[in-house]
């Protein structure tokens, strides 16, 4: 049984059409799960999270790992079962018991190795296995946050047997499409066929070539077979509500489905005085899908500078795209605090859909106003909202008259965007505890002892826990 939620007398229309979302009218403010995390976690043995890295290389895997620290801050036992070499001391001295593969990820692995092991990880499934047999009770939970990297779609075979007891985290779109990101790189273009599908597998969409397109169509039957064809598993875990669609398109019922937002914590806890500045910032993976060359190519056009926060394989290409780009590498929370004080706005111009997109409400939470693909889900909630601006990022003129016309914008116009920003940011997402509390209701939902509790501790008022 799912937790009751409790609507907002505000709002007429809440229920979202797949399924647990709950949303409000206003725009950015969402419907959040009631709290009673002390007596969730009295009913859950252990949790048992499962991911490829221990050590935060991107957003899935930092959730992974602030969701066991969050859950031992509570005194659940907490188990982490990893592709790596299980190396986070920080885990290990909160109590987390570690479980490693010791593996290495696909890109550093040997080629003939990792074709097999990427499609079907025995040791992975062994391990798991082993641990289950060893170690499980009626009352243990299981979260898959990633599998791609490492552990492969095999996992889902040594979970079968805990399968109605395991939730599957969608931090990308790799569980419901191929190459990850319903975005054919051939074409430039989002993808709208249907996953797996005669047409799907009959274009070359990916980034590198055809044959690596056919061992992604191998792998994603595997998922297919194992995870999606089985109905026991529990919830998929999305991170906003505008991904149900693409999964139903992949095939899995709205019954499955259900929307926990990411939890944020601004980069910097003083309003950035964005009118003051006149540097755009970029933080994120230097990839193609990313649009980092979009904004590099914008900025440029426009006359504008452009700081950029991260690294990836178009590192080294960004680094010597102009005078008018500096590049940082990758950067603390702390570090990117200090960077972005320097900011006017943050560019996000993801070429495909951007499931969320953390890093605009990071910014957005320091005052930083943002400007942003027209298709990444967040634009229309943002832009409604009066803290951001959207536009086709891949078509340069396009994207730079936006720059051009962000920076034309009288100072006064930018420091009320960028207040609205450093206010209403908290409503687009989650606190770190709205999302433990979030997650242990889901947990709760698929043990043997549940007892749902009423909404006791916490009520929904425009989208917000009071």
């Amino acid at each position: 049984m799912m937790p009751t939620f409790v609507p907002n007398p505000d709002c007429s229309d809440q229920l979202g059409s797949a399924g647990s979302t709950v949303r409000s009218l206003s725009p950015g403010r969402y419907g959040k799960w009631p709290r009673n995390a002390v007596l969730y976690s009295s009913t859950i043995d252990r949790v048992v999270i499962i991911d490829d890295y221990s050590t935060a290389r991107g957003g899935a895997t930092a959730l992974a790992v602030l969701s066991a620290k969050l859950f031992r801050g509570l005194d659940i036992a907490v188990t982490y079962i990893c592709g790596d070499d299980g190396a986070n001391t920080e885990l290990a001295a909160l109590g987390v018991s570690i479980v490693p593969l010791n593996s290495r990820d696909l890109v550093n692995a040997e080629r003939a190795k990792a074709f097999v092991s990427g499609i079907h990880n025995v040791l992975a499934v062994r391990m798991i296995a082993t641990w289950i047999r060893a170690n499980d009770t009626p009352n243990t939970t299981y979260h898959v946050h990633g599998w791609s990297k490492i552990l492969s779609p095999a996992i889902f075979k040594a979970l079968v047997s805990v399968a109605r007891r395991c939730v599957v985290h969608a931090h990308d779109f790799f569980t419901a499409c191929p190459n990850g990101a319903f975005f054919d790189y051939q074409a430039q273009e989002i993808c709208l066929r249907r996953p797996l599908g005669v047409s799907c597998i009959a274009t070359a969409c990916d980034k590198r070539n055809y044959s690596h397109k056919l061992w992604r169509v191998a792998r994603g039957s595997n998922l297919v077979r194992l995870l999606r064809n089985q109905a026991d598993f529990g919830k998929i875990v999305l991170l906003h509500e505008k991904m149900a669609s693409f999964f139903l398109r992949a095939g899995y019922p709205a019954e499955r489905l259900t929307t926990i937002r990411n939890p944020i914590a601004p980069l910097s806890t003083e309003r950035v005085e964005a009118e003051a500045n006149d540097e755009f910032v970029f933080i994120g993976r230097l990839d193609e899908e990313k649009g980092v060359e979009d904004a590099v190519a914008a900025t440029r056009r426009a006359g504008a500078k452009l700081c950029v926060i991260g690294d990836g394989p178009l590192m080294e290409r960004v680094a010597m795209s102009g005078d008018h780009v500096r590049t940082v590498g990758w950067q603390s929370q702390a570090e990117m605090g200090k960077t972005i004080r320097q900011a006017s706005a943050l560019l996000m111009p993801s070429r495909y859909p951007e499931p969320f997109g953390l890093v605009a409400i990071e910014a957005a939470g320091s005052g930083v106003p943002v400007i942003m693909s027209r298709g990444a889900f967040l634009a229309e909630e943002m832009e409604s909202a009066g803290i951001a601006l959207s536009c086709d990022t891949t078509n340069e003129r396009a994207f730079a008259d936006t720059l051009t016309t962000f920076r034309k914008m009288p100072k006064h116009d930018v420091r009320r965007m960028s207040e609205r920003a450093f206010q209403l940011s908290p409503n687009f997402a989650s606190t770190h505890e709205e999302w433990r509390d979030a997650l242990l209701a889901q947990y709760h939902s698929l043990i043997s002892t549940n007892v749902m509790p009423g909404p006791s501790d916490a009520v929904m008022k425009q989208g917000a826990l009071s």
